[in-house]
């Protein structure tokens, strides 16, 4: 049997673009591990490694981790992969982070295969956030703080700035793949399945 090859893909899109379903999906179907730093960090913080010790202070007073402890965590993690079968969903969410990130699978023999990026009007993003909220206020459910219109909108321009850089970083190296995000799951799906050949 031949080993499967090195498989990177990194998600990109707005929130409410549904691109934590559709990564989980295309993750159970090709095989690959989906990477969220947050998962990790609280993992190391759990298993009190020497990464989670210096973590710990900073995830309790509520502030962002550097950059620097980011990369080491995820090359610890992927260290230990043979081979390295990943989607990163979430990360990462600077250049520099992008920057570093590239570096590190180049030191690895697995450079980034594909950033698909989700597409969808920001109208119908902010009603799909908005019905997110309403539909588990229904079930009785606790609804997300970002789960409003106003918190959605804000949410919606800190993305545009933020990520329009990566945007550009991944297109500049041939790496992005814009997938029209708006249809049901099942076709969004497809063209990701699509876009990522």
């Amino acid at each position: 049997m031949t080993q499967p090859r090195n498989k990177v893909v990194i998600f990109l899109g707005p929130p409410g673009a549904g691109k934590g379903t559709q990564a989980e999906r295309l993750a159970r179907e090709e095989g690959l591990t989906k990477i969220s730093t947050g998962d990790i960090l609280r993992d190391h913080v759990a298993r009190e490694t020497e990464l989670g010790q210096r973590v710990r202070p900073l995830l309790d007073a509520g502030q962002l981790v550097p950059d620097d402890i980011l990369i080491a965590l995820i090359r610890a993690y992927l260290a230990e992969m043979e081979p390295v079968r990943v989607i990163f969903d979430g990360f990462p969410r600077t250049g520099a982070q992008a920057q570093a990130l590239d570096m590190l699978l180049e030191e690895l023999g697995a450079p980034v295969t594909a950033a698909p990026l989700l597409e969808v009007p920001d109208e119908l993003l902010i009603e799909r956030i908005v019905e997110r909220g309403r539909q588990a206020a229904a079930r009785g459910e606790a609804v997300r703080s970002d789960d409003t219109e106003e918190v959605a909108r804000r949410r919606q321009q800190v993305y545009r700035e933020q990520t329009q850089p990566l945007i550009d970083y991944y297109a500049a190296r041939g790496h992005l793949r814009q997938v029209d995000g708006v249809g049901t799951m099942d076709e969004v799906y497809a063209r990701i399945r699509q876009a990522l050949g």
